[in-house]
């Protein structure tokens, strides 16, 4: 069913939206995908806040156009489904994840900051650990030097034959 023109305008109102707010856009060719592993990827994709859309070529060439996501209009060509994340790794982790599974789904590109993406540039991108996983990894950083004096503190304590009691409140300081 083809669309008319106030239609097909809505349509690139809609995704121009979409790629104004994005960081990431990543492109798959979903040929040969079943109605039932397509509706697993939507709903994966729901769950980490990705919006994917199949859009037809031209429709989505006149959505991106102007947008930092204009570099990879000349890949757009073919039956793709087009995802688009607010969270600079999502698009690419959710597609990339999936990808994994079923062989039907083949990322064929994308684009972040600005610049385009090939295949193994989507797969990097869809590698970096999650905000959550940088951010703990950050802490125990800022954590070490504190758990590592308290345990040197520890230990002289030990030694000097004082016990326990000046490694235990050292331990409990570092801990807090």
């Amino acid at each position: 069913m083809s669309l008319n023109r106030s239609e097909k305008q809505a349509v690139i109102d809609e995704v121009t939206g979409l790629a104004a707010k994005a960081q990431t856009l990543v492109m798959a060719e979903y040929r040969g995908i079943t109605v039932a592993d397509m509706t697993k990827l939507r709903s994966q994709a729901r769950d980490k806040g990705v919006n994917l859309s199949v859009l037809k070529n031209t429709l989505a060439r006149r959505a991106v156009a102007g947008s930092a996501f204009d570099v990879v209009s000349g890949q757009m060509t073919g039956p793709l489904i087009y995802g688009f994340s607010i969270d600079a790794v999502a698009a690419a982790k959710v597609v990339a994840d999936f990808a994994k599974t079923n062989d039907k789904l083949v990322i064929r590109g994308g684009a972040f900051g600005g610049k385009a993406l090939d295949v193994n540039g989507v797969k990097q991108l869809a590698n970096i650990p999650s905000k959550e996983v940088l951010l703990a990894q950050v802490c125990g950083l800022l954590m070490s030097p504190m758990s590592r004096t308290a345990v040197v503190l520890g230990a002289l304590a030990a030694k000097k034959g004082e016990g326990a009691s000046v490694a235990e409140p050292v331990a409990e300081a570092a801990a807090a």
